[in-house]
C-alpha cells in the first residue's frame, strides 16, 4: 500500500482491477477545499491514457511488476520482435504494440521488459533513454542556412527518420532520444 505522497513518474499502480503506469502527476492545493493529485495514467495492457484525480493522502495499491534485462535479437515478420534474457539466455517474442519506440531498435540493443509478476506476462518493453545510431542517408546541408535553427530529415540504420541539424552528414553517429524520437547530439 502506498499513498498519493509516494507518486512518481513511472510508478505502476492497480486501479479498477487493471495495471496502470503514472505518466504525469501534479499535487494541487487549492485555497479552499482539500488538496488533490491530478494524474495521467497509461494502461499497461491496452496502452490507453486516462486522466484521473485522487484525493491527497488516499491509499493506492502498488502493482506487482518486475523489470528484467533483455537484448534484442531479430524481428520476425511485421510485428513480432525476439529478445533474449541477458542472464538466463531464455528467448521470448514480443508484439510491436508493447515496445515503446520500435523504430529505433537495432540488433544487440539492451532493453528492459516489464513483467506482471502474478501472470508472468510481458507488459511493456522500454528502450534506454538514448541510443546511438548511424545516419545512413541525409541531404547535404546548404551553406548559409544556419541563421535559423533549421533541421533536415535523416534516415538512421534502423530505417527510422529523425530530424537533425544541417551540419550532420551521412555516415555520422548520432544520439537519439527514444522518448520523443528527437536528435540529442553528435557522437564523437
Amino acid at each position: 500500500m502506498a499513498t498519493t505522497a509516494d507518486f512518481k513518474n513511472g510508478l505502476c499502480i492497480e486501479l479498477n482491477n487493471d495495471l496502470w503506469k503514472i505518466v504525469e502527476f501534479q499535487h494541487v492545493k487549492p485555497g479552499k477545499g482539500p488538496a488533490f493529485v491530478t494524474t495521467k495514467l497509461k494502461n499497461l495492457r491496452t496502452g490507453r491514457v486516462l486522466e484521473n484525480t485522487f484525493t491527497a493522502g488516499v491509499k493506492i495499491d502498488l502493482a506487482d511488476v518486475e523489470r528484467r534485462p533483455y537484448q534484442f535479437l531479430y524481428k520476425e515478420g511485421d510485428t513480432t520482435y525476439n529478445f533474449m534474457h541477458v542472464e538466463t539466455f531464455e528467448q521470448i517474442a514480443i508484439e510491436e504494440s508493447l515496445i515503446s519506440n520500435p523504430g529505433l531498435l537495432k540488433e544487440g540493443q539492451s532493453v528492459e521488459v516489464m513483467y506482471d509478476v502474478k501472470t508472468d506476462t510481458p507488459l511493456t518493453c522500454e528502450l534506454p533513454p538514448f541510443v546511438e545510431l548511424e545516419v545512413t542517408y541525409t541531404e547535404p546541408g546548404v551553406k548559409g542556412d544556419t541563421a535559423t535553427n533549421a533541421a533536415k530529415r535523416a534516415t538512421v540504420e534502423t530505417g527510422a527518420e529523425v530530424f537533425v541539424p544541417l551540419f550532420i552528414e551521412t555516415g555520422e553517429i548520432i544520439k537519439v532520444d527514444t522518448r520523443n524520437n528527437k536528435y540529442a547530439e553528435r557522437v564523437k
